[in-house]
């Protein structure tokens, strides 16, 4: 099986968010345990595994280190950019995943049309939210909310781009209380007079990622969500910055083209290739 580590949400090599892409061509999936051993070996937060099923129209599954998830979004753009480099994908795509079949424009950018998204619920007891990224005694002005957009995640307002850098998060409690909110990740933001739409952080400890440096579903959620708060308009592209404090940054765009249109995307950049033998 040929292997690529991709970074996506990058203009430049060791930027944006890695993922192992595994090429399996028109063959079948290999079994579960054994692409969970592989995305456990090459020990990123997440790694698809890609087949080919017509022109155009591609199965993908995601591993996280610990568990299979139903939709990567950064691993998606890796795949589809890889496919696109490699004259396999190009203009609109079908991609199938355990959260739907999903549209995907492959390009020198690549947008994937997310899950349709919704508000999962609104979490009024938010004092352990904070308590677990070092808040104390903090009311947000926007809501706590559980947003979907292909996984859950919870969106998190912090006051400022210092206090969202300054975070320490308590890597413990955010697995107990993503689980106990049933989402995949906990998702702080803020707001930044930078000309991005809001700069981000994406805890996902319960998955065996404690933070990653661009999060395709989560950011997709919140374009949602900051649309229910009124916060953005439908048809404005949105860009959000993550993974500063990790030494990666990664520029993550989104457009919500109509309510129940989303769409999540940006470059990526292949680094590196290999054959697994197994």
């Amino acid at each position: 099986m040929e292997y690529y580590i991709v970074d996506a949400f990058a203009e430049a090599p060791c930027g944006g968010n890695p993922a192992g892409v595994v090429l399996l061509g028109d063959g079948v999936f290999p079994e579960a345990r054994l692409m969970q051993l592989i995305a456990a070996e090459l020990r990123y937060s997440e790694t698809v595994f890609v087949r080919q099923l017509a022109e155009r129209e591609f199965a993908l599954r995601y591993f996280t280190p610990l568990h299979e998830v139903d939709l990567c979004g950064h691993a998606t753009v890796a795949a589809f950019a890889l496919l696109h480099r490699k004259g396999l994908a190009s203009g609109a795509c079908l991609c199938h995943t355990q959260a739907g079949a999903l549209r995907v424009e492959a390009a020198e950018r690549v947008m994937m049309q997310m899950a349709a998204p919704r508000i999962v619920s609104t979490i009024s007891e938010v004092e352990p939210l904070y308590r677990a990224v070092g808040l104390t005694g903090y009311r947000p002005a926007l809501p706590v909310q559980v947003a979907y957009a292909g996984l859950a995640d919870i969106m998190l307002p912090v006051s400022d781009l210092p206090a969202l850098n300054a975070l320490q998060p308590d890597m413990e409690a955010i697995a107990a209380l993503t689980e106990h909110h049933g989402a995949v990740s906990l998702q702080p933001f803020a707001y930044a007079a930078d000309g991005h739409t809001a700069h981000v952080r994406d805890f996902a400890p319960r998955y065996g990622v404690p933070e990653e440096a661009a999060t395709g579903s989560a950011n997709a959620a919140l374009t949602f969500y900051l649309w229910r708060c009124g916060c953005v308009e439908i048809g404005a592209e949105c860009a959000f910055v993550q993974g500063e404090t990790m030494g990666r940054p990664s520029v993550v765009r989104t457009q919500l083209r109509a309510e129940t249109q989303l769409f999540v995307g940006g470059t990526a950049v292949v680094l590196a290739q290999g054959q697994l033998l197994l």
